[in-house]
């Protein structure tokens, strides 16, 4: 069973809300729910570092995480060695952030992806796997 960290901002809150629901009803990941837990404001980086050290540590296989646009917390989140958060607004960037990136954590905004949409795109981040070849040569060379 996979494991997955989610966590969110007040901003992504509604939509970690919805996606934990619908990821539990996949069946094959078990979820750690790293806050957030309710929509008020709070700051982003505090949840994307959260997030970014369960994978990075291994406590998690995996990480989906939450603010406004995504990009926020993405940022804060690839501040840790070891991680590549991918912002994605599109099934399409998804499916390249894994097979191309190898991404450990996908971002997704809350204010900007609908929860119909943003379903697509978590299905095809889950379900999609790393090429490796000349990617893993291109991944290793952003590591520090």
């Amino acid at each position: 069973m996979e494991k997955l960290a989610l966590a969110a901002d007040h901003g992504g809150f509604e939509l970690k809300e919805i996606l934990k629901e619908f990821i539990a009803g996949l069946g094959g990941y078990e979820l750690n729910d790293l806050g957030v837990y309710a929509a008020e404001p709070v700051d982003y980086p505090k949840y994307g570092r959260l997030a970014a050290e369960a994978v990075a540590s291994g406590q998690a296989d995996r990480g989906i995480i939450f603010c406004g646009t995504g990009i926020g917390i993405s940022i804060a989140a690839n501040k840790l060695q070891g991680i590549r958060a991918a912002n994605c607004t599109s099934e399409f960037m998804a499916e390249m952030s894994r097979r191309h990136n190898d991404a450990n954590i996908l971002a997704l905004g809350g204010r900007i992806v609908e929860p119909e949409l943003a379903k697509k795109i978590v299905r095809v981040w889950l379900d999609t796997p790393f090429d490796g070849g000349r990617h893993a040569r291109r991944v290793r060379q952003i590591e520090p």
